[in-house]
This record gives structure tokens, C-alpha cells and sequence, in this order.
């Protein structure tokens, strides 16, 4: 493995991902004149909504937080995944942002006192990176006994098509989040629907309205932990908005418990009964796509990064527990678009604190 040239730059932190946390860490660390490049996997900008379904619109979305001096985009019939990212590309010239694109980073690793950031042939030596690549690269698609035997077609959330593909296909979705009761909401009027949860769905009366602090703390204590973060649902539950009405009055939300197999044209569930369909839609989450960040050995015997917290503002834990230089933005408590945004600060307070504080330390008396 070919060592780094240090030579005359080493910057002081390299963002990775520019979704909503990554920019606002980029626009922070400009603001506190901290020489940094933001690189990001997409050939443009707008981070995972680049890659939402086209159905989805920004009446769907459950808000977009602003960005540091930008207001956010309405609502509205406009598609999100135009809208959104338009919105990030011109933030990002707005504000002279250093985004580097494409550029998939593979790895990070520690030399000496400082990281190494690679991509390919490419490295970029930095004393702290701030890593905001979120969860949409890594879905997750849990296992049942039967699945590599189905005829039909098998979908994740990544994989949507909008609900025409779907028309005439009986369709099987699986999850017990907001993604699968929206895709209901737009399947049931066109097509036939069966949906299954592993737990009893937790319904809220208004769509809006829902305890967001006790549902970011409930992340915060499984990331201080160094659990693994996952899904909120069961505090913030569940609502429907008037564009699921129809679906509710078809049955869509009518659920089943998890079945016990999966066969070539369709379930088996745990009484033996049959259940034919032709597609089955995963709407199971994601996991944080931090791979890249292995070779630090930034996990816990738990399986999660355990992140530096407090008790003032659980949004702003983005310190790794065992290594300082390490930022993580959009992870665990500040996995949202107000929480990415608050975590964009606080991770660049906390690399403007490390480099003076090392850059101090390193001078000749």
C-alpha cells in the first residue's frame, strides 16, 4: 500500500457526503476559515433525495430542514427529487462550498497523527473528517427461509419504481415504517396489497404531531451505547395523510404479522395457509454506510460507533467515542435534516477545538 505524501497540504478536516449534514458541516468550517474539500460519491448534487422516487413530491416529504442562511423549498406537487437538489447545487455555489464529485472513498485510515482519506488512486491527507454519508448506499434486506426460490420480483425501497410498475401485480410490502405506509398509500388505489410488520404498528392521531425530542433521545442512548442506531417508529408512530385516505378505505393498513417462508409465487404463513403474490416490496431501512470506516476501528462490541454525548443537545453528538479526529454527522441522533443541520456545527466546533488545539501543541517552543 502506497504511503501518503504529506508534502506542503494537509487539511484540516475532509467531509465525506454532501447530503444536508455534510453541507452544513462545509459551510461551518468555511465560516471558521478551516482549509477542508467535501467529497461526494453523486455526479451532482443533491445527496440520497438525487435518488427518491419520482412519485414522491414535496407534500410527501416529512419536511426539509433549512440549510445555514438558506431557506428550504416548500411544499408543494413538485417532484423532490428535482427539487431538493437544485436547492443543494445552489447552496453549494452560493457559499463556494469545495465539493469535489464524483469521488467514492473507499477507505479511511490512521497515519501517525493524522488520516488518510482514499479514493481509488486518489488521497487526501486531513488532520479530521467529518462523515456525512448517511444510510441511502446501504440498504437493508432482512432474511427468510424461501427467498432466493421466489419467481416474482423483489424490490427495496432504493429500487421504487412508482406505483404504475406495479398495476395488476399483487403486491406484498414489508415494513413497518413511514416509506411502507406511504407506498401503500399510493399502491392500494392501483393494485391489490397485502402488509406485514414484524410488530404491531403504533398509530398517532394527527400526522404531525409527535414527541421528535423523546425520539431522538431514545437513538441518542442506543448510540451512547455503541448499540447500532435503528428506527424510531415506535415513539414517533404512525400517521396517514389525506393523500392515504383511499388507501385506508381500501384495507391497505389492515396488517399481518410476518409469515413464516417464502416460496416461488408467493408466503407461507405460520398456520400453513398460502398467500400468492407476484411482488414483494422490502421497505426495511437502511443501515449507516460507514464501511469506509473500518480501519479505524470505530465500533463497539455492540456493533454501533458510540458517539461523545451530552445532555444539553443530543443532536450535537458527532465526536467518536474512541477517536476524536473522527466527526460523524447524520448518524444516530442527528440522522434528520434538522439534526444533520445541527450536527454540521457542532462537528465543525469540534475540528476547529482539535486542530488548534494540535496545531498548538506541534510549534517549537
Amino acid at each position: 500500500m502506497a504511503a501518503p505524501i504529506y508534502g506542503p497540504e494537509v487539511l484540516d478536516s475532509v467531509v465525506i457526503g454532501a447530503g444536508q449534514a455534510g453541507l452544513s458541516a462545509s459551510y461551518h468550517l468555511r465560516r471558521r476559515g478551516l482549509d477542508h474539500v467535501v467529497l461526494d460519491a453523486d455526479e451532482a448534487p443533491g445527496g440520497a433525495w438525487r435518488h427518491r422516487w419520482d412519485s414522491l413530491t414535496m407534500d410527501d416529504v416529512h419536511g426539509v430542514a433549512d440549510l445555514p442562511d438558506a431557506t428550504a423549498p416548500g411544499r408543494g406537487h413538485e417532484r423532490a427529487n428535482v427539487v431538493i437538489p437544485a436547492w443543494f447545487g445552489e447552496y453549494e455555489r452560493a457559499h463556494d462550498l469545495p465539493v469535489l464529485r464524483p469521488v467514492q472513498v473507499d477507505r479511511v485510515e490512521s497515519v501517525d497523527d493524522l488520516l488518510v482519506v482514499r479514493a481509488g488512486s486518489r488521497s487526501w491527507t486531513t488532520r479530521t473528517v467529518v462523515n456525512g454519508t448517511g444510510t441511502w448506499r446501504r440498504p437493508f434486506v432482512p432474511r427468510y427461509p424461501g427467498q432466493e426460490t421466489f419467481s416474482g420480483e423483489q424490490l427495496h425501497t432504493v429500487d421504487y419504481p412508482g406505483p404504475e410498475h406495479f398495476r395488476g401485480k399483487r403486491t406484498l410490502v414489508v415494513g413497518g415504517g413511514a416509506s411502507a405506509v406511504q407506498f401503500l398509500g399510493e399502491l392500494r388505489p392501483v393494485t391489490d396489497t397485502v402488509w406485514v410488520t414484524r410488530n404491531e404498528p403504533v398509530w398517532r392521531d394527527h400526522v404531525e404531531e409527535f414527541d421528535g425530542r423523546a425520539a431522538i433521545a431514545l437513538v441518542e442512548e442506543r448510540v451512547r451505547k455503541g448499540l447500532p442506531p435503528s428506527s424510531v417508529v415506535s415513539v414517533t408512530g404512525l400517521g396517514l395523510r389525506p393523500q392515504e385516505q383511499e388507501a385506508a378505505r381500501l384495507g391497505a393498513y389492515d396488517r399481518r404479522p410476518m409469515f413464516a417462508r417464502i416460496e416461488p409465487h408467493g408466503v407461507r404463513w405460520d398456520d400453513g395457509s398460502f398467500e400468492h403474490v407476484d411482488v414483494i416490496l422490502w421497505a426495511t431501512g437502511f443501515r449507516p454506510a460507514v464501511s469506509h470506516l473500518a480501519p479505524l476501528r470505530l465500533r463497539s462490541e455492540y456493533g454501533g460507533i458510540r458517539l461523545l454525548t451530552s445532555t444539553r443537545d443530543v443532536q450535537s453528538a458527532t465526536t467518536a467515542a474512541v477517536d476524536p479526529r473522527v466527526q460523524l454527522v447524520g448518524y444516530g441522533p442527528s440522522a434528520s435534516t434538522i439534526g444533520g443541520n445541527r450536527a454540521g456545527r457542532a462537528a465543525a466546533l469540534a475540528v476547529d477545538r482539535y486542530v488548534r488545539a494540535t496545531t498548538r501543541s506541534s510549534v517549537p517552543a
